[in-house]
């Protein structure tokens, strides 16, 4: 065997290796060491570091992987991972701090507090649209909690997962926070090993793969997924405002490969042409009359995607339907943005999360009847609506089911960490940011406290007549029933 050949099976990463590497990570974890205030902080710091030193470099690495603009980049990846090592630092040693709860008289003398205690050992997998952010947003939850974690970001972005790779290694502690980089074979074998949670963010068809791993341990998951976010957009509005929000949401941030992109656009018949009109005014002031040449705009990441969304335009029941766009390149793996207006409503452009630059827009007679288009279908990540009638918002919200709302924008609440990120029903289970990255990977461990003082011999056998009415009386949390029968008041 050469020398080459060698090096080649010795990174084979099998199942084996994955359950050496989870068997050494639970040694390090059941030191301790991950316990410590002062651990937690340390990883924080050397994160928030390497995002600080290493910026040209993952500015480039999103270019090779996606062309994203370094702006995104700068912004919407390394900015927002910046701002959660800084509120972690800031508020971390209160997460952990245990919560003093209040007992009853049933424990009287008593104390209870609630002790925030790592899980152990998780598992990250990561996708490939934000391949730094979504990789290490949930990394820093985990580490603030005290996990040790494994990260398997997304082969599909390689260059950002080699650097992944080379910044954890480099900054962090190893002992406790690996990388494994790889594709199904790789990711297969880790979901065979026993973890203390599974953070996986992508699309519901793998996050089903990923549960019925997971219930062989009976493993805790959290579940990023996507889904068809909808855009109602009433006539009361801005227009020029809400049309320039609309692209910001769905071709300023990756050029609509984002689980949180505005998926489609519900308006009135009146309405539509007016909002084409606008969008289309607003997308030439941002990226010209050649938008394919526009260094503004990610490209589609692979030649697969390419052909799947290629596919959505090419359906016989959209023929005709396109208001504006609809260039592409397959060579540079570029699609304009491209808008299709009174789409079918069971087209294939409809009948999928579309992760692209394509924005279909429903029309109705009555903007009311939106609700009922948004309901008939899954639950998505997220829900945008543009007005100013305050009841139809309170009506919007009141009826429609989504992982999150916004009201008049698209996108920007993602980035407000006192809100809980995540989905529901098929759009995705638990949520993280902030704080909420902290629970999520964290057991709130019950904590009761007594003395041997106050020790009753009603709990006790034998059970009499007297005993009895004094355990009722303590169940049912009565002061006046325990009197009674203690002193055989009637």
């Amino acid at each position: 065997m050469s020398d080459e050949d060698s090096q080649t099976q010795k990174k084979v990463f099998d199942a084996e290796t994955a359950s050496s590497l989870v068997k050494e990570l639970r040694k390090n974890f059941g030191s301790g060491k991950t316990r410590s205030y002062e651990w937690r902080v340390s990883q924080v710091k050397a994160l928030l570091k390497a995002m600080t030193d290493n910026e040209e470099e993952i500015v480039d690495a999103l270019r090779s992987d996606l062309a994203k603009p370094s702006l995104e980049t700068v912004v919407y990846e390394i900015g927002v991972i910046k701002s959660s090592c800084e509120g972690i630092l800031k508020e971390l040693k209160h997460w952990m701090t245990p919560e003093k709860v209040k007992t009853s008289i049933r424990t009287y003398p008593s104390s209870a507090e609630i002790v925030p205690e790592p899980l152990g050992v998780v598992l990250v997998i990561s996708p490939w649209n934000y391949p730094m952010l979504l990789a290490l947003d949930p990394v820093l939850g985990a580490i603030a909690a005290g996990n040790a974690v494994v990260l398997k970001p997304s082969e599909i972005a390689p260059a950002t997962s080699s650097l992944l790779e080379k910044l954890i290694e480099k900054y962090m502690d190893q002992s406790i926070v690996r990388v494994v980089q790889g594709a199904v074979d790789e990711t297969t074998a880790l979901l065979q090993q026993k973890w203390d949670k599974i953070f996986y963010t992508g699309n519901g068809k793998v996050g089903r793969i990923v549960m019925t791993a997971a219930a062989k341990h009976l493993t805790p998951v959290l579940l990023e997924l996507g889904g068809k976010s909808p855009v109602v957009v009433d006539s009361n509005i801005n227009l020029k405002v809400a049309a320039r929000r609309i692209i910001s949401g769905k071709w300023g941030l990756n050029n609509g490969q984002s689980c949180i992109s505005p998926d489609y656009v519900i308006t009135t018949k009146d309405y539509a042409p007016k909002l084409v009109d606008a969008l289309k005014t607003e997308l030439q002031e941002f990226y010209g009359k050649n938008p394919l040449e526009s260094e503004d705009l990610s490209r589609i990441v692979s030649y697969n995607h390419f052909a799947r969304l290629s596919k959505l335009l090419n359906d016989d029941k959209v023929s005709g339907k396109i208001v504006y766009g609809g260039e592409k390149d397959e060579n540079k793996l570029r699609i304009a943005p491209t808008i299709l207006l009174d789409v079918p409503r069971d087209s294939l452009i409809m009948g999928e999360e579309i992760f692209g630059p394509l924005l279909p827009i429903i029309t109705v007679n009555e903007l009311e009847e939106s609700l009922d288009v948004i309901n008939s279908g899954d639950k998505a990540l997220a829900a945008y609506i543009f007005t100013t009638d305050k009841k139809f918002k309170e009506q919007f919200v009141k009826n429609v089911s989504a992982g999150g709302l916004l009201v008049n924008d698209t996108s920007i609440h993602v980035v407000v960490d006192t809100l809980p990120f995540g989905g529901v029903g098929e759009s995705g289970m638990g949520a993280y940011h902030g704080k909420f990255s902290f629970d999520a990977f964290t057991h709130k461990k019950a904590v009761l406290y007594r003395s041997f003082a106050g020790d009753s011999s009603s709990r006790y056998p034998p059970y009499t007549d007297t005993k009895q009415r004094l355990m009722k009386a303590l169940i049912a949390g009565s002061f006046l029933g325990i009197l009674r029968a203690l002193f055989g008041w009637s």
